[in-house]
């Protein structure tokens, strides 16, 4: 007996699991009562949590759900990428950034802190020359001081042709809404003359129309006809100077202004009809005389 009972406490020493630092691996698992009881409680808990969100949140009918969730899913237009795109589409994309990247380029009197900003009065006060109510009021001054009848012809058919050039661009402007290369507010003549948008440039339009008008009904001479046409051409450079057009805009402001032209030289009005025209206009008409 001492034999065996010495034998049995060498194996108990030599155990690792009889070490103290391992004693609680022999002992039986405690149960905790709380938890017992909590668990006990947490199905309840639940199901009354449940009903809760349901009564908060009551369920949708399923009408097209699938529907729902593609569109759910859909992204935005300008988020998504065409993956085959057409050469046509490539090459439109491609024209845009370059007009975009040069029209910035040039926007050097944007700011009066920018590269040309010292000379930034003196291009404001060039495209004024090519605003739509400048030249409105100045063919009306005209107007009342003329005492030719051809003198008054031309004056009423270019009245007609710049309110018809300032009505077509605007409307063309709010249908397009096309932003200038620069973040510049419009100024007060601006929203007078309905141009407050990029596209087309308007200032372009109008001072194409104006020469080619003065060209074809004025006899000038050879150095007064240059400077007409460097003048329409400088006055639509320059709102793309002052950053408020893109290059594109002003070419089709210079391509809609020849088409006002054109326009105006079809529906010409007789001398007669300006005359009926000025007498209603200063309230001397008489309709049986």
């Amino acid at each position: 007996m001492p034999a065996n009972q010495h034998r049995s406490r060498t194996r108990d020493r030599n155990n690792i699991l009889n070490r103290p630092e391992f004693m609680s691996l022999n002992q039986p698992l405690r149960t905790n009562s709380a938890e017992m009881r909590g668990s006990a409680r947490r199905p309840g808990q639940a199901a009354r949590q449940q009903q809760n969100l349901q009564a908060e949140h009551p369920p949708r009918e399923p009408v097209d759900g699938a529907r729902e969730r593609r569109e759910s899913l859909k992204l935005p237009e300008e988020d998504c990428m065409q993956l085959n795109p057409t050469f046509k589409g490539i090459a439109m994309n491609s024209l845009l950034a370059i007009d975009i990247c040069l029209s910035k380029r040039l926007g050097v009197c944007a700011y009066t802190s920018s590269s040309w900003g010292s000379v930034r009065s003196i291009v404001t006060l060039l495209a004024l020359t090519g605003h739509g109510i400048t030249w409105i009021l100045g063919t009306l001054l005209c107007l009342t001081k003329s005492n030719t009848l051809a003198g008054q012809e031309v004056l009423v058919n270019l009245l007609l042709a710049l309110i018809l050039d300032v009505m077509t661009v605007a409307g063309v402007q709010k249908l397009v809404k096309r932003k200038g290369p620069w973040e510049i507010h419009p100024g007060f003549l601006d929203y007078v003359a309905m141009d407050v948008y990029s596209f087309p440039a308007a200032h372009a339009s109008r001072a194409a129309m104006v020469a080619k008008f003065l060209l074809s009904h004025l006899v000038l001479a050879v150095p007064l006809r240059i400077l007409l046409v460097l003048w329409a051409f400088l006055v639509g450079v320059s709102r793309v100077l002052l950053g408020r057009h893109h290059l594109t805009d002003m070419a089709c402001g210079f391509a809609l202004g020849f088409l006002h032209y054109s326009l105006v030289e079809m529906v010409w009005l007789s001398s007669s009809t300006c005359q009926t025209l000025i007498s209603i206009g200063t309230l001397s008409w008489i309709p049986f005389y």
